[in-house]
Formats: structure tokens, sequence, C-alpha cells
């Protein structure tokens, strides 16, 4: 086997052309086998195979920095870096990320994890070696769905000012996570089918070439004349006349081509994009025909593709996009908003049904905010469906223009709390931190799946800022018969006893369930109340537990700085309760990937953890007395 003499950076450079072949083969079979078993993303990886191997076919590393926009796609770059044995533990605690670590391996030149960043990253890191008078190449890859992103568009207005070599691949594959929209899209499209440029221009420089004596000097004045053959041709020339050279398209699976285009990319004194066309889940049929599937995937049947363990109950995302589908029958003023997600975030049946009503901006989240606050302005209800990670890249729009204006948008935050295996830049424990800090903004969070369905019923008619933050996975269907009406700043209280009082925000009534159980079954009691209103929380039920307790705790899946418990810490300090406080909830710092049970014992928030933290926390109290 051809990909068992890769076994470090640079190994590739020692194989010849036909066993560069068989190795994008290998990859490709090695990461079906591997991610069948594991999970991961594996549409993204077997579009970039080609693409991977010719850059380190032409790249050395670390020396030469590469960068992966989202960096979802790195698989093989993993691979051909010698990561290959890691692959068995991918994504799991402890073991190999599924995104660039640069504590993973010196060739990850860059964390990364959201999308839209290479650009501007690779910009520093040119600079900085500019400064520093060395010598090496710094190379972008984005995807073309990343382009719809605001931050790629500011980092391209600079990349013609960056004055040296700088390189910046093009992944496109006409494919984000939901198919890609906006004028990009559009003008990407008229690049891939402006084969005519590409025929013009080899046929104009072989004429010429036959010409004695002057053939050469006139191809060279045609390369650098401003109005030249390709603004003729090609649509919209955005990147040339940004100031940036454009070579392609290229045929991003073809390694010859790939590598010869990127010589030349490597030779030139300043920005250059390469424009590589790949296809999304090449050489695995069910990817190729459904790549959205296989973005981010579970272990699946390699014959099939089908999931190796079905979906039983439904989750919270399948609930919220059940109930946004009901409310758009009965109200037409309400209108749904996604950034690329419309799968993930459930909006799909929504999508089909009222398409006048469904708007996909794009990997474009800034944009997204401060649209919903223009639809709501102009009197429609706007919700825009959004993973808690992903939404805070919009902290300024929801400050600056929905709660400033006290506009009606809904958020609706999915993914929110421990996430698992994608790890830091995925997880969703800083939501209840940032929404808390803004004014004029109301936050609420279920206790089980039906709790949602209220929520969101009754979000759409507040009027005000509002958002709802549910988790990952499967929906808590417990408790029903405890489903009091929604009433505005007002919690639940499930059990009333006396002694220790727990509080739980949101998913967390769950763990809380247990946590419960456990203290019960030891010999304590414990009263349980379900938060409901994070923002504003209860004072009322704060203030009377923390009179008729002698320890009041507060279970959420957030960082502990910023979130519930620490507001209401301050509270019962203000107010002079009684009652000892404790917050069970994430420490300030970020949580590796791995299985959300895993992480939830290593950040001490699983239930026998927290319930033993209560036990020894009641007893100080008690001994303080």
């Amino acid at each position: 086997m051809v990909l068992e003499k890769i076994q470090k950076e640079n190994d590739i450079k020692e194989l010849n052309s036909e066993e560069l072949t068989l190795l994008a083969k290998e990859v490709r079979q090695f990461l079906i086998e591997k991610i069948s078993k594991t999970g991961g993303h594996l549409a993204s990886n077997l579009g970039v195979v080609e693409l991977t191997i010719a850059l380190h076919r032409v790249f050395s590393l670390p020396e030469d920095k590469i960068i992966w926009d989202v960096g979802h796609q790195s698989y093989t770059h993993k691979i051909l870096t010698g990561r290959k044995d890691g692959f068995d533990d991918l994504r799991k605690y402890g073991g190999m990320s599924g995104f660039p670590k640069r504590k993973e391996s010196c060739c990850d030149a860059f964390n990364t994890g959201h999308s839209s960043t290479s650009v501007s990253a690779g910009l520093g890191y040119a600079k900085a070696r500019d400064l520093q008078q060395e010598k090496f190449s710094v190379i972008s890859v984005i995807g073309d769905g990343s382009l719809t992103g605001g931050m790629a568009y500011e980092a391209l207005n600079n990349a013609a000012h960056v004055g040296s070599n700088f390189i910046i691949i093009l992944n496109d594959n006409n494919m984000s996570i939901s198919e890609n929209v906006g004028g990009m899209s559009r003008y990407l499209g008229g690049l891939r089918t402006a084969k005519a440029y590409n025929g013009i221009k080899s046929g104009v420089e072989k004429t010429l070439g036959y010409i004695p004596f002057a053939g050469e000097k006139l191809i060279k004045q045609l390369k650098k004349t401003k109005s030249s053959i390709k603004q003729l041709v090609v649509p919209g020339m955005l990147f040339e006349n940004m100031g940036i050279t454009y070579l392609g398209p290229v045929d991003g699976h073809n390694i010859k081509e790939l590598c010869r285009v990127l010589r030349e990319a490597k030779k030139m004194n300043h920005a250059v994009l390469v424009h590589a066309i790949t296809e999304k889940g090449r050489g695995y049929e069910p990817a190729e025909k459904n790549p959205s599937k296989f973005h981010g995937t579970g272990p699946f049947e390699i014959e099939t593709g089908m999931p190796l363990k079905e979906k039983v109950k439904p989750d919270y995302t399948d609930i919220f996009g059940k109930v946004m589908y009901d409310l758009a029958a009965k109200d037409k003023k309400l209108v749904a908003i996604t950034a690329a997600m419309s799968d993930g975030t459930g909006l799909t049946p929504f999508r089909r049904r009222y398409p006048d009503r469904f708007f996909d901006v794009g990997i474009a989240e800034e944009h997204a905010v401060t649209f919903a606050a223009g639809l709501a302005a102009g009197g429609m209800k706007p919700v825009f469906a959004v993973y808690s990670s992903f939404l805070q890249r919009a902290y300024d729009q929801m400050i600056h223009d929905v709660c400033l204006q006290n506009l009606p948008v809904v958020f609706a935050i999915d993914r929110a709390g421990l996430v698992g295996n994608d790890g830091e830049t995925h997880q969703g424990i800083f939501d209840l931190s940032y929404l808390c800090s803004i004014p004029n903004m109301t936050v609420l969070s279920p206790k089980n799946r039906y709790e949602l369905a209220d929520m969101l019923r009754y979000a759409t008619d507040f009027g005000k800022p509002i958002a709802i933050r549910y988790p990952r996975g499967c929906a808590y269907d417990g408790y029903r018969e405890f489903q009091a009406p929604i009433v505005y700043g007002k919690s639940e209280k499930i059990f009333e006893e006396d002694g220790i009082a727990v509080v739980a925000a949101g998913h967390m009534f769950e763990t809380a369930v247990k946590i419960r159980d456990i203290l019960k079954e030891t010999g304590y009691n414990c009263s349980l109340i379900n938060a409901r209103f994070i923002k504003p929380f209860d004072e009322e039920m704060i203030r009377e537990i923390g009179m008729e307790h002698e320890l009041v705790v507060v279970i959420e899946e957030n960082v502990r700085s910023g979130g519930l418990g620490e507001h209401i810490a301050a509270f019962m300090k203000q107010e002079n309760l009684k009652a000892s406080f404790l917050s069970v909830a994430i420490a300030d710092e970020y949580v590796e990937h791995g299985n959300v049970e895993v992480l939830r014992t290593e950040t001490k928030l699983a239930p026998e953890i927290a319930a033993r933290t209560i036990m020894m926390t009641y007893i100080g109290a008690q001994e303080g007395q």
C-alpha cells in the first residue's frame, strides 16, 4: 500500500505520479472505513483528497503554513502529516480532534472551527513573515460557502495590499452545509462555466508564440494589460478587480494540474487566488448523492450509507421545526431565517411549505441578525434559528440592531450547552453569559420537549427580543404533568421540601432530577425548581427558597462566569438571604471534544459527581452555622 509510505510530513515528496493517484484512492478508502466507525465529517474530506495531496507535494510542512477555513476538511492533511493512527480515536475524549489544532501538531498552523476566518489569519501570517524577513509560503484554503461570510470579504479587500506572496485556495464544491445561496454563489457558477476564457486564453497565447522575436514580448504585455482578454470573457472579474490574481478554474481532482498551478502561484510576489473545482463526497456514492447527510455523520454502514443507530426519539431540533411549521400556518407574519443550516436547525419542512417566508442568508450570522431586525421593524415576526456557538459571531448586532431598538426578534438557539465531538469551537457554553449581558433581552430555556413547544409559541407573540436555548440530542419527555402556562419571569416549583433547593436551567433539569434522586436515597431533602426564565430570573422564588433552605444550588450547562448561578448568587447576597449558595457549572475554560456524557463527567456536571459536591457543601454549610 502506498499509504504505508506516509509516516510523517513531506514523505509524499518521495512518491512518483502513479503512486500519487493510488494514494488518493487509498486515502478515500481509509476515510470511509474509519469514519463509518467513529463518525465525523466525511463528504467535505472526500472532496479535497487530491487538493490536499497537491498542497503537500508542492509545499513543505511545517515551514510553509496551510490554514484550513472551518477545518472540518483537514482529515487528509492529518493523514499526510503522520496522524493516520489517530483516526481510531477521532473526536473521542483524549483522542485526535476533527479540526486543526496547533497543540496537536506543528503542521497545524492555525486552530479553526468557524467559517470565513482563513484569509484573515493567512494575511496575518504573511505580514508577520515579511516583518521578520522570513521565507515561507502561506496558503489559506477557503470553501465557496465560507465566502458568503462577511469576514472573508473584509480579508479579501486587504489581501491586495500584502505586497508579497500569499496564496488563497478557493475550494469550490458548490456546497456548504446547505445549498449555497446569494450573489457569490451565482458569480462562482459563472466562473465554473466560463470555459471559453481558458480556451481563448490558451489559443491566443499559442498563436502569439509562433511570432518570431515579438511573440514572447506580446504574451507578457497581454498578461500585464488591465483590460485583458479575461475581463472580456469572464463575468465580474471580482478577484482581479480587487487586486488579487485569479488562476482557474482548475480541476480539483487532477493532481498534476493542481501541482502545476500551485507552483505558478508560489512564484508570484502578491496575493493570488487559485480556483479549484471539487466534488463534495467524491468516491463514495451515498455521499455524492447526499453530501449534506454526510457533512457530519455518525457511524454508518459502508455498503448502504445508512446510519448504524437509528434515531428512536425526536430531538429538540425536530420539535422546534414542527412547531414552527404549525405556527406558520396560523400566522402569516412569521418568517424563518437560517445561516446555511436549514437541515441542521430543523427548518427544511418550513422551507418547502413556506418558501416565501424562509430565508437562508448563507454563512453570515451577523447579517442574519440585522436582517431579522429589519424584518421586525417592518412588521414581521422573524425567528432566527442558529447554533449557539455560531451566534457568538453576531454579538454586536444583537446589542446594536435588535435589543437597542427593542425589536421582536426570536433567537432559537440550538446546540446549547455541551455539543460533544466537535470540541472547543462548537461547544455552546457561553450563550447564557453573553445573552444575559444585553439589556432588553429575555432568555428562556425549556426543561423538556413540551416546554420548548410552549416557549416557542410564547416567544413568537412576545413582541420584544427573546431567546430560547435548547441542546443537541433527544428531547427529554419526562415531567409532562408539570406543565404550567408560561408566565413572564416566573419559574416552576416541581418539588417542595426543606434543606437543599436545586434550581435547574433548561435541559439540565433532567440531570437535576437524577441529582435529587441520589440526594433522597442518601437521606437529604431536596426542593427542585425549573428556572424556565434565565433572564429575568424569578427573584420572588429565589427570595423564598433562600429564606426557607440552608443551601441553594444552581445547575447550568454554561460557563460559571456570567451565567445564571452568578446572577442568582449576587442577588442572594444583595438580599441578605440566609442560605448558602453553590454554582454547579462549567469552569472558566474551553471544553475538549468527546462524548457529551464523558464531558459532563470531566466538567463535574454528571449527576453522581454533582450530588456528591452538593452533599459536601451542605454538610459544610451546616457545620458553619
